[in-house]
């Protein structure tokens, strides 16, 4: 694909920003469990936040394409640092769609300099990819609204300065039809948290959040009574899009490391990339992870373009997150005993990518969708949907 000069120039500086700011202390990061609200300020002055937040709130207002590219060298040198990217974009997205003119201006102008953290609250305990069988409720009490219930693995969770709530505002057996979503600020009272023992991506603060009694303005939902479901969902096809692209950064990162140690690591007389059972699996990942790029580019270009991507996107959801997975695990193998040691980062972009094989929907939720968008009725059946 052939990029703008603007394209090239805003990935150039992302490049740079990602490998001289980031890898670095990539482990670290993880190691200290937490995100530095520092280095977020220090990314929205460079403008890697928010990119595609319109310029009248303060962001760069690029298309999708860009805002992709940017997540996938940020991935390159921190898989984390990219998500925060990736979930501002999408949550910024809904707040533009959906929310009220006071509303969006109050919160977009925040997330292009790294003043406000948003997260997406629709998984609960007995409701992960059906999310048209969400239980939370929001009881409509005059000017406001009242949730009730319990949310999980809820990223960020621990600092988000406010949340997207997707809640119950009619009867459980409208299922999907009876959902509306809400912008709820973590202040609000009522509101508690509680953090989880991850594998992977544990500075992201996943865990549940417990709302009791809690009240939120009216002016505070985002798009129509009972129609957050269709009105809201329909920004995940641009994160999965951005989710592919942020595995595939990582594993990009993984590919690069192991070609250099291929090249100096010397055996039997000479370096071991002259070896084709070396070379062979790593140009297959290569080949794999640019395969898997392409169609991510084509996606968000689709969406560019106002065409249906929908497929497309859940076709990149399902296979670069596993992709990469197989991938960084080739090149942890190059590295020999090298490679089975925790210093080494391999083990942990493994852990954090395999964490998207599950989040915004399963390999198996993907295909579902794939196989609706080809054959309709025939392929499954039409009850809720893919949330992840």
């Amino acid at each position: 694909m052939i990029f703008t000069e603007d394209q090239e120039a805003l990935r150039n500086a992302a490049r740079r920003f990602s490998r001289e700011r980031l890898l670095p202390a990539y482990q670290q990061r993880e190691r200290d469990g937490c995100i530095e609200m520092g280095l977020l300020a220090e990314m929205g002055q460079l403008g890697m936040l928010g990119v595609d937040v319109p310029i009248e709130y303060g962001g760069m207002g690029a298309d999708s394409l860009t805002t992709g590219l940017i997540v996938e060298e940020l991935a390159y040198g921190d898989f984390n640092i990219a998500a925060v990217v990736l979930v501002m974009s999408l949550c910024g997205a809904i707040i533009q769609r959906n929310a009220s003119p006071e509303l969006a201006a109050h919160w977009l102008a925040r997330i292009p300099k790294g003043e406000a953290i948003l997260a997406l609250s629709i998984t609960e305990p007995k409701c992960g990819s059906d999310a048209g069988a969400l239980s939370l409720r929001a009881r409509r009490d005059g000017d406001v609204y009242v949730l009730n219930g319990e949310k999980t693995s809820t990223t960020y969770c621990d600092i988000a300065d406010a949340f997207i709530v997707f809640a119950r505002t009619g009867s459980p057996e409208d299922g999907p039809l009876g959902v509306s979503a809400f912008l709820v600020p973590s202040s609000t009272p009522g509101i508690t948290t509680t953090l989880f023992n991850d594998l992977g991506s544990r500075c992201s603060g996943r865990g549940s959040v417990f709302f009791d009694e809690v009240r939120v303005p009216v002016a505070h939902r985002l798009g129509d009574e009972n129609k957050g479901f269709s009105q809201v969902m329909a920004g995940f096809d641009f994160s999965r899009a951005l989710i592919a692209l942020q595995c595939l950064g990582a594993a990009q990162a993984s590919l690069d490391e192991a070609w250099a140690y291929a090249k100096e690591r010397e055996a039997f007389g000479g370096p071991i990339a002259r070896f084709q059972g070396v070379s062979f699996p790593l140009v297959e990942g290569e080949t794999q992870i640019a395969a898997a790029r392409q169609l991510s580019y084509h996606t968000l270009a689709l969406r560019d373009a106002g065409r249906p991507h929908t497929a497309e996107a859940a076709m990149v959801k399902w296979m670069a997150p596993k992709t990469s997975f197989d991938v960084i695990h080739q090149c942890a193998l190059t590295l020999g005993h090298y490679g089975w040691s925790m210093d080494a980062p391999h083990q942990q972009r493994m852990r954090d990518v395999m964490g998207l094989e599950i989040g915004d929907g399963t390999a198996g939720i993907m295909k579902m969708v794939i196989a609706r968008a080809r054959a309709g009725r025939a392929a499954t059946e039409e009850r809720g949907a893919a949330a992840g």
